[in-house]
């Protein structure tokens, strides 16, 4: 297949992040609207909507020309809308709607195959695109208990697929995913205390991917204050790293350049939780039970793969 334009990979990754697609009912005219959080940061004293703001004239300069017509910024107090409108039989709308099967909203939306077909640096965009929009990184993303261990959390609701998506397309572009919690009950109330306090859904959220810092940096954001935290804790993790262990030659990308299949370690067992055959949980999963996030992963499609 002929490779598609790096804007056209960037587009797709947000609208595969955050993206709703809103067909007329009166015309054949289609509605793209990305959405991009704030998360309510501050940055060097300043809110980050500020500099969302900024990276938004940027990413219009990118998208704009490729799309052929003007994005619409909506900026609130907690995100910021990019709108744009295409007629459905302009070329662009075709090749997005059958690459996204017809969904209309992000929490249905999948990786379409065909984006596991690109070269590594159109994955790259891709994923930069989706992280974008999903993507956090903040001191307090930070692994417990390791110095070294600021991550970048990209942030998915209710879709599982997708959570498998996202880990199996960094996969490919050798970026390794230190931890996904998922919004089961074995891991948002593993000991059943909001249960038993009688707030049974409380495990309902989105599902977090983790990923350490400078492992990141290989995708990377456009939106200038992330790019900005993710270099500032990337280089963070690589120092305290060297100052807690300057007597060895065990590097930072040794311990941390590892896919969970390349590393044993114990895992603690859970009790069983009421709420596992809730019908939120994908039926493939259902009614299992979970000691491990590798277990859940591995069981939906995230794993080691015979060839390697």
């Amino acid at each position: 297949m002929a490779e598609p334009e790096f804007e056209f990979s960037y587009l797709l990754g947000m609208l595969v992040g955050k993206g709703k697609i809103i067909r007329s009912s009166l015309g054949n005219n289609v509605q793209y609207i990305i959405e991009i959080p704030h998360k309510n940061l501050r940055i060097n004293g300043k809110d980050a909507s500020l500099y969302v703001r900024a990276s938004v004239l940027d990413i219009k300069s990118i998208i704009e020309p490729f799309i052929g017509t003007t994005i619409s910024v909506e900026k609130g107090e907690h995100r910021t809308l990019l709108t744009f409108t295409k007629n459905d039989s302009e070329m662009l709308s075709r090749e997005l709607i059958k690459l996204l099967g017809n969904m209309p909203s992000y929490k249905d939306m999948r990786i379409p195959g065909e984006v596991f077909s690109y070269s590594t640096d159109q994955k790259k965009e891709f994923l930069k695109g989706l992280a974008d929009v999903t993507g956090h990184i903040r001191k307090s993303n930070a692994a417990y208990g390791d110095s070294s261990g600021n991550r970048v959390y990209i942030e998915v609701p209710e879709n599982w697929y997708l959570v498998i998506d996202i880990c199996n397309l960094l996969k490919e572009v050798h970026v390794p995913v230190q931890d996904v919690d998922w919004a089961h009950p074995n891991f948002r109330d593993s000991n059943l205390v909001k249960y038993n306090d009688g707030n049974r859904y409380f495990w309902k959220k989105e599902h977090q991917i983790k990923i350490y810092a400078e492992e990141f940096e290989a995708i990377g954001f456009r939106i200038q204050h992330k790019e900005e935290r993710l270099k500032e804790l990337s280089d963070e993790n690589r120092e305290r790293w060297n100052e807690r262990n300057h007597r060895n030659s065990r590097t930072i990308r040794d311990s941390h350049h590892r896919f969970y299949w390349e590393s044993d370690g114990p895992i603690k067992s859970r009790p069983i939780h009421p709420m596992e055959s809730d019908s939120f949980i994908p039926e493939a999963i259902r009614g299992k039970h979970y000691n491990s996030w590798k277990q859940l992963a591995n069981d939906l499609g995230y794993g080691r793969t015979d060839n390697e």
